[in-house]
């Protein structure tokens, strides 16, 4: 007689980023679609059982979580060529046991409340169809937080935060997009945390 608790065979990738820090866990089901999940620290990670046993790990920094996808920002110290297996194995079976990754009382982060101007909805389009897609590819996320006096402030989560480069991406990259096409916009900052 067979079983009818079968284990869903989950196919996990990894794919570098531009965060020499970080690492993005590609699996081939959803995870957390058109949403995002970032905890930047073991404390955060209270309403998501898959990144709070990630952080189990101690060369586990950061987890972020978002459509088909797990970015894992590792420390300094630690050598993805010794960790990255057993991090891919880990999330592979994990979600080949179909545990929970969010719990029910995990609220996503929310865009500021702001009057939705026409120079905001012309930023989030931006954002939306040329940012978002590129950043995503990269194993993060970017969010619009907010938009005064032509200041965009926008916040990093995943392997952007604490890359390298997000300031080369952030500042010619998405500023110098916003400056072209929305002539209203004279800077764009991250979040300061």
């Amino acid at each position: 007689m067979e079983t009818t608790d079968k284990i869903r065979a989950v196919d996990v990738y990894t794919e570098m980023t531009p965060n020499p820090e970080s690492l993005k866990f590609v699996a081939d089901i959803n995870l957390f679609p058109n949403n995002s999940a970032d905890f930047p620290d073991e404390a955060s990670a209270k309403d998501s059982a898959l990144a709070t046993e990630l952080f189990g790990f101690p060369f586990v920094k950061g987890v972020f979580i978002m459509n088909n996808f797990v970015t894992v920002t590792k420390t300094p110290e630690a050598d993805w060529t010794e960790i990255s297996i057993p991090l891919r194995e880990f999330v592979k079976n994990y979600l080949e046991e179909g545990k929970e990754i969010l719990t029910a009382d995990f609220k996503p982060h929310v865009s500021s409340t702001q009057d939705e101007s026409t120079v905001i909805s012309k930023i989030k389009e931006m954002l939306d169809n040329y940012v978002k897609p590129a950043v995503e590819m990269d194993g993060g996320a970017i969010q619009f937080k907010s938009y005064h006096d032509g200041k965009v402030e926008l916040m990093l989560q995943g392997s952007c935060s604490g890359c390298p480069s997000s300031v080369i991406t952030l500042k010619a990259g998405i500023e110098g997009l916003l400056k072209r096409m929305v002539p209203e916009v004279q800077e764009v900052v991250a979040e300061s945390e």
